[in-house]
């Protein structure tokens, strides 16, 4: 099936790109969520409009990810957990960690933005990626003490 897509997905194109689909992943997935609509004549003629208005917006959007990078390689994060003599730790710095130590920052990221490999388990200094998008990249220094 052809379609037009609204927005930008990252596995399939950009906004304003005439692709083709499987029959069930458009009727079923991005014709419903408004990710795409149908290649019609009509819909064809509006596409260089789609790609101007997505355009403005990922111009914005990477602006705003550009000021949050900024902001970022100012910041380390310090969390204090129980471990044993080994220093390993009894539990664990995750994502979620990170992104509610960011908010406190008045930074606010989804934890998919946080990229780990494995959640921290030891004592130590990290540097951990907080990709914005894919041009975007930012570190953030995270310490890890014992309690």
């Amino acid at each position: 099936m052809k379609i037009i897509l609204a927005k930008d997905i990252e596995s399939l194109g950009t906004a304003g790109d005439v692709i083709t689909v499987a029959d069930g992943y458009a009727r079923n997935y991005l014709l419903p969520k408004e990710y795409a609509f149908l290649a019609t004549k009509k819909n064809l003629s509006r596409v260089e409009k789609i790609k101007k208005e997505a355009e403005l917006k990922r111009l914005a959007l990477e602006n705003e990810y550009k000021a949050i990078a900024k902001q970022l390689e100012d910041i380390s994060l310090t969390f204090k957990r129980k471990a044993d003599e080994e220093a390993h730790l009894f539990g664990s710095v995750s994502e979620n960690d990170i992104v509610e130590a960011l908010a406190k920052h008045d930074i606010d990221i989804h934890k998919s933005n946080v990229v780990m490999e494995k959640h921290l388990k030891e004592i130590g200094e990290f540097n951990i990626k907080i990709k914005l998008s894919p041009e975007i990249i930012s570190e953030v220094k995270v310490f890890v003490e014992k309690e």
